[in-house]
Order: structure tokens, then C-alpha cells, then sequence
């Protein structure tokens, strides 16, 4: 078997991806990132942890002015930045990559979006997955999660959650977000349950790495 492996999840917002990703890292015994990327990535680049976790998977054309930004949103950029004014998108995709890749190296992971495949494309043993829903199972799981009070709510966030990650991806990468082509294996978690699509995967990564 192959000692280092990484397998990372891209999905849609709503599909169960995380909860997925996470169970598949518990059946195989490996790590599991995804909002630790995140300080991770912080407290290596010196920035603070806000300001990655208001851009987390969002394309720089968003934020067409830092200065611009943070004041509209409520924010001066001083509760931003700890060390750098000047720390652009595409530096904090950048640190965030290097935090990416330093953890595929450490041992076998699970790493859930932030275009991780794409980042490791060039990785030894890349096995990336994709979790798709239908629009009615993801607005079922938002509501659940009380992400939102109502179905209209629900789709709302939905449209925006996965255009934003849409445009990251889309906008980093040279494949298509959500593209089937794009991805090793595509699931589609509103026909399982999340149990059974992680040991979907689980079986797959078994029969890739032996």
C-alpha cells in the first residue's frame, strides 16, 4: 500500500461534502483539514485568521480593493493584518497553498475544497472527489444545519455558496469546478447517505493505492 496518498473534496454547498470528508478520514485512520487550512495558513503568512476565513474560497476579483472592501463590510484593515497592508488575493491563495502542500507531504490526508486538487495535481497519489446533491436534498441539509429558516433562504445562500466557489475554482484552475472531468470519482449524496458514500470512496482509495 502506498504510504502517502491525499484525497481531496471538492462539493456543492448543502451536498454533505465536509460530513462526508470527514467520515472518510475516520475510516481509513488519516488526517482530516479543512477549516484548519485556514489558520494554518494565517499563522504562517502573519495575517489574521479573520481576514482568511472572510475571503475562504472566494476569487480576487470579489475583492477588487482591499482598503474598499474592509470598509464595507464594517472592518478597518488594521483588525485585518497583523504584519502586511498590502497582502493581496493572490498572496493568501499562495500561503494557503504552501499550507495545502506541506500538509499532503506530512502523511495520508483528507483535505475538503480551496481547489486542493488542483493545488496537488502534480502530488504522487492525488485522488480527487467531487459531492453533488439535488437542489431539494441541499436545501433539506442547510435548513437542518439552521443555516437558513426557509426553503427561499435556503436556495439563496445555495446559488451564492456555490458561485463563489464556482468562481475560485474556476479562477485559479485550468478545469471547470464541478465538472465531471475534472475529478477522479463524482458523487451524488442525495441517492446515499453519507455513510454510504464515504465507504464508496473509501473503497475506491483502497483499490488505488494498493
Amino acid at each position: 500500500m502506498k504510504e502517502k496518498y491525499v484525497i481531496t473534496i471538492g462539493r456543492q454547498f448543502g451536498s454533505g461534502g465536509r460530513e462526508i470528508g470527514r467520515i472518510v478520514a475516520n475510516k481509513l485512520g488519516i488526517k482530516y483539514y479543512d477549516k484548519e487550512l485556514l489558520a494554518e495558513a494565517a499563522k504562517e503568512s502573519g495575517v489574521n485568521t479573520d481576514f482568511f476565513e472572510a475571503s475562504d474560497e472566494k476569487s480576487p476579483n470579489i475583492f477588487t480593493h482591499s482598503n474598499l472592501w474592509a470598509f464595507n463590510i464594517g472592518y478597518s484593515i488594521g483588525n485585518f493584518f497583523s504584519a502586511d497592508i498590502s497582502f493581496s488575493d493572490d498572496k493568501l491563495y499562495q500561503a494557503q497553498s504552501e499550507v495545502i502542500k506541506k500538509f499532503a507531504e506530512l502523511s495520508p490526508c483528507v483535505i475538503v475544497g480551496r481547489s486542493a486538487d488542483y493545488v496537488l495535481r502534480e502530488h504522487p497519489c492525488l485522488i480527487s472527489i467531487f459531492i453533488s446533491a439535488s437542489e431539494e436534498a441541499c436545501i433539506k441539509r442547510v435548513i437542518e444545519r439552521c443555516d437558513c429558516n426557509n426553503k427561499e433562504e435556503a436556495l439563496i445562500l445555495i446559488e451564492k455558496k456555490n458561485k463563489l466557489r464556482s468562481n475560485y475554482y474556476n479562477f485559479y484552475c485550468d478545469k471547470e469546478w464541478g465538472n465531471a472531468t475534472s475529478y477522479d470519482l463524482c458523487i451524488d449524496s442525495s441517492k446515499i447517505t453519507s455513510e454510504q458514500a464515504a465507504d464508496i470512496i473509501v473503497e475506491y482509495v483502497k483499490k488505488r493505492i494498493s
